[in-house]
């Protein structure tokens, strides 16, 4: 585990946030909450287009919230660990609260 100061500690949890209160990037995210997928198949499930998908892919590996593979000329995305889906789930449940 990572040590950080304190505002380095809350800027990087502000950053966190903000990538995922994009509501682009969130779709994209909650399409890969049920397992892996190629950009073709998130982007027909979220209609955007391959070249938008493409783009809030790089912004969300960039920020540690998804991961992608090769297997042959294909690249999967997945939720790049537990805490990403643990943290979506916990909001989701709250959210549903009355």
């Amino acid at each position: 585990m990572k040590e950080f100061d304190q505002d380095e500690l809350l800027l990087r949890t502000a950053e966190f946030y903000k990538a995922l209160s994009d509501y682009s990037r969130f779709k994209i995210v909650y399409s890969l909450m049920n397992g892996e997928k190629c950009v073709g198949d998130i982007e027909k499930e979220v209609e955007m287009s391959q070249t938008a998908v493409s783009y809030q892919l790089k912004l969300l590996r960039q920020m540690h919230l998804v991961k992608y593979r090769r297997k042959g000329q294909n690249v999967l995305y997945s939720i790049d660990d537990q805490h990403v889906l643990d943290i979506i789930n916990l909001t989701l449940t709250h959210i549903k609260e009355d």
